[in-house]
């Protein structure tokens, strides 16, 4: 699928915009950067590869926690990951790395909606609050919980840091 001339500027234009930003002084913390490529490989629902300059960095999506692979719900989340960027250019917010070096990050599509809000409205991600604070991911959370969106289908979906304990 190609990239319609509208999602292209918008694109720019946020390009631009983050570079004018990191420029001022003072504009943001040091901590916060930007980082913009396509999108080359979807790991699993919450993590994914961008090739910049030609460094493919990893992205853990900020705020958020999907399904793991073999878990209940894990494989669609990877594959409306993949649906919604996989061979894309997207814009990353990036606010610091893990402790598996990968860069927490929002991720901006090309239509200007942020992944990681996506996946917890399909219901394809819990809000992952032992990180994140965010109250924006929380409503949508609830959201996707009062509609029995994707996982919440399920009586009792078992969250991933669970899952991974077992």
């Amino acid at each position: 699928m190609s990239t319609s001339p509208i999602a292209t500027h918008r694109l720019r234009i946020i390009s631009i915009v983050m570079f004018l930003v990191l420029l001022l002084p003072g504009g943001l913390p040091a901590r916060i950067r930007y980082l913009q490529g396509k999108v080359t490989s979807v790991k699993d629902g919450d993590t994914i590869e961008i090739l910049q300059h030609r460094k493919a960095y990893r992205i853990r999506l900020n705020g958020i926690d999907c399904p793991e692979k073999r878990q209940a719900y894990g494989m669609q989340a990877k594959q409306f990951t993949a649906k919604l960027c996989f061979g894309k250019t997207v814009s990353a917010k990036v606010y610091n790395q893990d402790r598996y070096k990968r860069y927490v990050a929002d991720i901006i599509l090309p239509n200007g909606s942020v992944l990681n809000k996506e996946l917890l409205r399909a219901g394809l991600a819990w809000h992952y609050k032992h990180y994140s604070k965010d109250k924006v991911l929380a409503a949508l959370e609830e959201e996707a919980k009062a509609k029995k969106a994707g996982l919440w289908a399920d009586k009792a979906p078992v969250p991933p840091w669970k899952y991974r304990r077992h």
